[in-house]
C-alpha cells in the first residue's frame, strides 16, 4: 500500500489546517473510520480552534488516504460465505415512459413481477394517488404483500434555498412528503439542492444547518432525509460538498444519497466512496454512463444500464464491500430508448444488468 503521509501533510498545510481533532470529530459523526494523519516536523503546532468546517472541505480528499479499511481479499472471502451484499431496488424514473402515464399502483406491480426487493417511488406519483382519493394504507398493503420495501423516495422540496419564504414552503413540503412516506413504510427521502442549482451557490455551512433542520423533521416522522448531490450544479454539485453538508450537519442520522452518474458529472473520484461507512451512504442510484457525450455535456437521459457504459462499476462495488458498506442499489435511469420498451421488460432487464454487475465484481 502506498505511503500517503507526506501528501496528506502537504494538503493540510496548504489548507491552513493546524489540528486533526476536528477532522476526527466531524467524520466520527457519520461513523467514518479514520486513522490519525502522520505527524511531520513541518506540521504547525496544534490549535483546537484553528480548523473551521470550510477548512475541512478545502482539504478535499487529503484525509481519504488515511482511512483504515479491510483489504480486497478479506472482502472476497466474506462474499464467498454467501452473505447478502446488496438489495436491488427500482427507482420509478426507469420505467416511467415518455408519457409518464403509469399509476403508482402499476409501478409497484411491475417491480413485484420483475423480481425487485425494494422500490424508490416519486412523491409526485404519491401526491397524485392521494389527491385522486387513494388510501395510503392500501398502497402500503400492496407494497408489503408484494414483498417490497420502500428504501427511498424522490422529492423536490426547496429546503436549501436562501429565500426565506420559499425555504419555509419547502420545509412544509418536505414534512408533508415525509408524512406520506411514513404511511407507506418509507425509510428515507432524497434531499437534493432543488431550487438552488443555478446562480449564486448556497453557502455550505448554511446548507448544513438547513439539512440538520430537515433531519429533525425526519426525527419527527421516522423518515430519514439523504443529502443528495446533483453533479455540476452550483450547490452540492460534487461529492466533497455533499459529504461536507452531511458531516457538518452534526446529526447522528445524517447520510448521503449516492449516484454513479452524478458523481461522475460532478467531477469527483469514485475512490473517495471508500471513505463512507454503511451509515454514511445507505442508498446509491445505480446506473452507468457512456464515453460520449463527454462529462461537460452529458445529461440524465444519457444514462445506461449498469455495465453497459464506461463507469468503473466493479471497482465501485468492491470499494463498498472493502469499507463494510452495502448500500441499496436503486436503478435510476432516464433513458428515452428504454422508455420505449415495455416497462416490465425494461425493469427485468435492468435488474438482470444489476445482478450481472455484482457477479462480475465478486466472481466465484
Amino acid at each position: 500500500m502506498p505511503n500517503h503521509g507526506s501528501g496528506i501533510a502537504k494538503h493540510l498545510l496548504e489548507a491552513g489546517v493546524q489540528t486533526t481533532l476536528e477532522i476526527k470529530k466531524l467524520y466520527l459523526r457519520m461513523n467514518l473510520r479514520i486513522a490519525s494523519p502522520p505527524v511531520t516536523d513541518k506540521m504547525p503546532p496544534m490549535n483546537s480552534n484553528s480548523l473551521s468546517r470550510r477548512d475541512l472541505l478545502l482539504t478535499g480528499g487529503a484525509t481519504a488516504a488515511a482511512l483504515a479499511v479491510p483489504g480486497p481479499q478479506s472482502v472476497r472471502a466474506d462474499h464467498h460465505l454467501g452473505k447478502p451484499r446488496f438489495k436491488y431496488c427500482l427507482n420509478m424514473s426507469t420505467i416511467r415512459g415518455a408519457k409518464d402515464n403509469l399509476t403508482i399502483e402499476q409501478e409497484v406491480d411491475i417491480a413485484i413481477k420483475a423480481g425487485y426487493e425494494a422500490i424508490e417511488p416519486w412523491l409526485r406519483k404519491i401526491q397524485k394517488y392521494v389527491e385522486g382519493g387513494g388510501k395510503l394504507k392500501d398502497l402500503r398493503k400492496r407494497i408489503t404483500d408484494g414483498g417490497l420495501t420502500v428504501e427511498s423516495a424522490i422529492g423536490f422540496a426547496n429546503w436549501i434555498v436562501d429565500d426565506d419564504a420559499k425555504r419555509a414552503k419547502g420545509m412544509e413540503d418536505m414534512k408533508r412528503d415525509m408524512g406520506w412516506l411514513a404511511q407507506i413504510g418509507g425509510k428515507r427521502i432524497a434531499a437534493p439542492p432543488a431550487g438552488a442549482t443555478r446562480g449564486t451557490p448556497v453557502n455550505l455551512d448554511r446548507a448544513a444547518e438547513r439539512y440538520r433542520k430537515v433531519l429533525e423533521l425526519g426525527d419527527e416522522t421516522g423518515v430519514t432525509p439523504e443529502a443528495e448531490l446533483w453533479g455540476g450544479t452550483v450547490s452540492i454539485g460534487n461529492l466533497r460538498q455533499a459529504i461536507y453538508v452531511a458531516v457538518a450537519a452534526g446529526h447522528p442520522k445524517a447520510c448521503f444519497l449516492g449516484d454513479v452518474y452524478h458523481i461522475y458529472k460532478g467531477g469527483s473520484d469514485f475512490a473517495s466512496l471508500r471513505l463512507l461507512s454503511a451509515q454514511a451512504m445507505q442508498v446509491i442510484h445505480f446506473n452507468d454512463y457512456p464515453a460520449d457525450p463527454p462529462r461537460e455535456t452529458i445529461k440524465d437521459a444519457d444514462r445506461v444500464y449498469p455495465g453497459d457504459g464506461v463507469a468503473p462499476i466493479s471497482d465501485i462495488l468492491r470499494g463498498f464491500a472493502a469499507s463494510g458498506a452495502a448500500p441499496v442499489l436503486s436503478l435510476e435511469l432516464f433513458n428515452r430508448t428504454y422508455w420505449e420498451m415495455d416497462p416490465l421488460d425494461n425493469a427485468r432487464k435492468g435488474l438482470g444488468k444489476m445482478k450481472a454487475a455484482v457477479a462480475k465484481a465478486f466472481p466465484a
